[in-house]
């Protein structure tokens, strides 16, 4: 079975193609749709994901797809499960497992992921299904007093505690700890609450024997708050974001996939570029975004079946930026040859 993750763990950032989260609870694909003046139907949101996984880009770009728990078990307008559009693909299925962060006792301003009651049954009926990965996500913000140790150690203990138990059922984790871009902080205090959590996720996981061979780790990037005074330059970003990632993650990770967190679409393709060019990395590194990588093609599909081909294009594309920026020759001219 260790052989199994491990082969599953590498493969999902082999090559250059990285994961496509798409695993949009019920609240976070409607606020989607709404932008787009699309109602979040089942049908609708069906015709959508069908939209991604039936593209060009699934087979050349994209390893790894997220899944919510409605649309691991959907079909195709056909019949065809939409967990067999990704494996014909060549790619593999994922399942989002956590039940999302809710306020944590005695830290205000601050919360713990939930959904570890009865997650080894799930964890059965999900690789049943077809899920060969998971993805488990803790929220660390930034703020004034926060964030605490206590946040930071329970939301750790948490996601070795899901990292244990999906590989006992055959399943690689996806630890994802996301230390927020929403304050003002500069990126060196990002730099620091980064690091900070990483050491202690990861001194969690050799506490909760979970095999680092087996497992995938989803950071943030190291990167100011959005409402900074002082944003960082591109350079800057990837300098202190390997650095961190050096200081704090075991050689023994075979895959990094970082979250865009927030970035636009650009801003998390050039980040990913930069580190890469810089070279010298012990785990392969790509990439596991959401919305930077569906944003335009929500918008040229629009709820449309006449713009299914647009919105498929637009997905492709931005999937190839991302796929050039893995392998370190994205640039800001290529970028330009925009989807047809």
């Amino acid at each position: 079975m260790t052989a199994g993750l491990e082969e599953v763990a590498y493969k999902l950032a082999a090559g250059g193609k990285g994961i496509l989260a798409a695993d949009e609870s019920a609240s976070t694909i409607k606020k989607r749709f709404d932008a787009i003046g699309v109602e979040s139907t089942f049908d609708n949101r069906r015709d959508y994901r069908e939209m991604l996984f039936r593209s060009e880009a699934m087979s050349q770009y994209i390893s790894g797809v997220i899944l919510f728990d409605e649309t691991i078990r959907q079909n195709a307008k056909d019949g065809t499960p939409l967990v067999k559009l990704i494996e014909d693909a060549g790619s593999i299925p994922g399942i989002k497992v956590d039940l999302g962060a809710k306020p944590q006792p005695g830290c205000p301003g601050e919360t713990i992921t939930e959904g570890l009651d009865g997650l080894g049954e799930r964890f059965k009926e999900y690789y049943d299904l077809g899920a060969r990965f998971a993805k488990w996500r803790a929220v660390i913000d930034i703020g004034q007093h926060i964030p605490s140790y206590t946040s930071i150690l329970a939301n750790a203990q948490a996601l070795a505690r899901y990292a244990a138990l999906a590989q006992a059922a055959g399943i690689v984790p996806i630890v994802e700890p996301e230390v927020l871009m929403d304050g003002d902080h500069d990126i060196d205090r990002c730099y620091d609450v980064t690091e900070w959590v990483l050491k202690e996720v990861f001194q969690q996981l050799f506490y909760g024997r979970v095999k680092l061979e087996g497992t995938v780790l989803k950071p943030n990037m190291v990167i100011a708050g959005k409402k900074s005074a002082k944003q960082a330059s591109v350079e800057e970003v990837a300098a202190k974001t390997v650095r961190c990632l050096k200081n704090c993650v075991p050689t023994a990770i075979p895959s990094v996939a970082f979250l865009s967190g927030g970035q636009s679409d650009e801003e998390a393709t050039a980040h990913l570029d930069a580190m890469i060019r810089a070279g010298g990395l012990p785990w392969n590194l790509t990439f596991s975004y959401g919305r930077a990588l569906q944003a335009a093609p929500q918008k040229a599909w629009s709820g449309k079946s006449e713009n299914v081909a647009a919105g498929q294009a637009a997905f492709t594309h931005r999937a190839k930026m991302n796929h050039l920026a893995a392998l370190g020759q994205w640039t800001p001219e290529v970028e330009q040859k925009k989807a047809a």
